[in-house]
């Protein structure tokens, strides 16, 4: 595959240093009787260690070109499981050999599609396990982020309410090919069962919570002023002149929950 033309509008960058591939399926440390999902093989870097590993992996790849290549090199392999599709858009459901069975997520996932595709993956987030993925450093940080922190963000809270996070190490340029302009990082999540803050209508919550990261530089008494007004946002034990990003998941929650209750009170026009 090494005359492969890397494609701009995937946004491909290719591993390619053993060492820290060695060091990411550490980090996974997949087991022979689990069924595990990659997203992007690219030229099959992580590929082909799991693809030994494990009785079952699906392979998701968008690029028609990869195909032909990544078939002729694994398809002798019984766990070897190839779908030319978009990730953004693929059920992951119907991986499910069996009901309630509960898959594993992994991927080298390109810079332009990470927060998309992370929104896409909470879809799923009863039937997964745990997901690693490699992604621009700025993301990981993003995810991984503390209240307070510049970080910190909607994609953070989103993350957060879902999954627990945690950052795991960092993955410098000279290891790709063509070489990215930025650092990478490797990231857990880990979905909860049962979030430890339940929203009572998630959508709310979502909307909520874009709402309140809208306007990053305003307070909360002014970029949710449609939605609770001071006094409500005090009732939530929360600060209405705080900005967004000072608050924790569960005072979003409780803001989502208290926002619930008040629109399904307000009469209708």
């Amino acid at each position: 595959m090494s005359s492969y033309q890397h494609k701009k509008q995937f946004g491909q960058n290719f591993l390619n240093n053993g060492r820290v591939i060695q060091q990411i399926v550490a980090a996974i440390n997949p087991q022979a009787d689990q069924h595990l999902v990659e997203i992007g093989p690219g030229e099959a870097a992580l590929t082909e260690p799991l693809l030994h590993a494990v009785k079952h992996l699906d392979i998701i790849e968008i690029d028609r070109d990869l195909i032909a290549p990544l078939t002729k090199r694994f398809s002798q392999l019984p766990s070897f499981h190839l779908h030319n599709a978009d990730a953004l858009r693929f059920d992951y459901r119907s991986l499910q050999l069996v009901p309630n069975e509960r898959l594993r997520l992994v991927g080298n996932l390109p810079y332009n599609i990470s927060s998309p595709l992370l929104f896409h993956l909470l879809e799923f987030n009863d039937l997964v396990v745990d997901m690693h993925f490699m992604l621009q450093k700025e993301v990981v940080e993003r995810l991984t982020a503390n209240p307070g922190c510049k970080a910190f963000g909607r994609l953070s809270v989103m993350i957060q309410y879902a999954c627990e996070t945690e950052y795991l190490f960092t993955v410098g340029p000279e290891n790709f090919t063509p070489a990215p302009k930025v650092d990478s990082a490797v990231v857990r999540l880990v979905p909860y069962l049962t979030p430890p803050f339940k929203a009572d209508n998630f959508s709310d919550f979502a909307a909520l919570v874009k709402q309140a990261f809208s306007q990053k530089r305003k307070t909360l008494r002014n970029t949710l002023k449609n939605w609770l007004n001071s006094e409500q946002i005090e009732l939530c034990r929360v600060d209405p002149g705080l900005r967004a990003e000072a608050l924790a998941v569960e005072d979003f929650v409780r803001l989502a929950n208290l926002y619930s209750q008040v629109k399904t009170q307000q009469p209708a026009e």
